[in-house]
């Protein structure tokens, strides 16, 4: 068992609601995807949330196409810990026509009243994103969902400008949140300035990938610098990178010593020219690990 040492508490983030999210959350999804019968129960991935959230994660993030929902769940009710005490995320893409009765569907897995943080995974299901009817009665929806009370956020993942755009001329709510693929070689500049300009929250999917699957590049050697300066990891090195700019982080492990090891992310902050010396360096390579069937090559959007 890993050694589970006294931390300060993770950073949160305030939403434009006016909630406040843990800056580091445990996914359910690359490592812990299902890509068989969804009611088969995977056990390994129940005794890895639970793993999870013994060490201290408390932000849990899933999505209905995962199909490990009923997982979440079930290691929610088994782990003791209150719901008050955790903050929990879950998307709709695969029955995003029908998003009021996706989001009881979802519930009924989660075996939750509520999801703090409920997203339309992508938008990519509104004829590539062009359709932009398809994407204002989807948001329609969200925003019944949040006055329902059956999520106390409502936002998005993968969205462009363009598709925020199309959203925002019906919108009553303005999503709290954009949890997009981003690390050093995927920056998105432009999408992170439209989301300072409108007070949407930035939230990080594959954060580790500079030290991790898209190794050679430009950031290996302040990345492992930073890491033998700070004693820490690449990894822990990568994601308080995100935090530094008000990014959340979601990252996941199966393995306890790691899942703790990451939450030294609260022990250390970053300089502000270290931060800038990552991105410098980041900018001059190009990765991106999803959606790369949607994207050019060279598409840095």
């Amino acid at each position: 068992m890993a050694d589970i040492p006294d931390r300060p508490p993770l950073p949160r983030l305030k939403l434009n609601d006016g909630n406040s999210i843990p800056m580091l959350g445990y996914g359910t999804g690359t490592a812990w995807y299902k890509k068989g019968d969804e009611s088969k129960l995977d056990q390994a991935c129940i005794d890895g949330v639970k793993t999870a959230m013994k060490v201290g994660y408390y932000h849990l993030d899933g999505a209905e196409v995962y199909k490990t929902e009923t997982e979440l769940g079930t290691a929610i009710k088994e782990s003791g810990v209150s719901r008050d005490k955790l903050f929990v995320t879950t998307k709709v893409i695969t029955n995003v026509a029908d998003i009021h009765s996706a989001i009881d569907t979802s519930l009924k897995k989660l075996q939750l009243d509520y999801v703090d943080l409920y997203l339309i995974h992508s938008p990519f299901f509104a004829d590539g994103g062009k359709n932009e009817v398809k994407l204002q009665e989807a948001w329609k929806a969200m925003e019944d969902v949040q006055a329902s009370g059956k999520a106390k956020s409502i936002g998005v993942s993968n969205f462009l400008p363009q598709h925020f755009d199309a959203i925002m001329k019906t919108a009553r709510v303005t999503p709290a949140m954009n949890q997009i693929e981003f690390h050093p070689y995927l920056q998105h500049p432009q999408l992170l300035n439209y989301h300072k300009k409108h007070n949407i929250a930035t939230a990080a999917y594959a954060p580790l990938s500079a030290a991790t699957k898209a190794k050679p590049g430009p950031c290996d050697d302040i990345l492992s610098s930073l890491a033998t300066k700070y004693g820490v990891s690449e990894n822990e090195i990568s994601l308080r990178w995100c935090i530094e700019q008000d990014i959340v982080a979601i990252t996941t492990s199966s393995k306890e010593q790691r899942m703790s090891d990451m939450l030294r992310v609260a022990t250390f902050k970053l300089t502000p020219k270290e931060i800038k010396e990552i991105g410098d360096l980041g900018s001059q390579k190009h990765f991106r690990g999803f959606w790369t069937h949607i994207f050019k090559e060279d598409d840095r959007s």
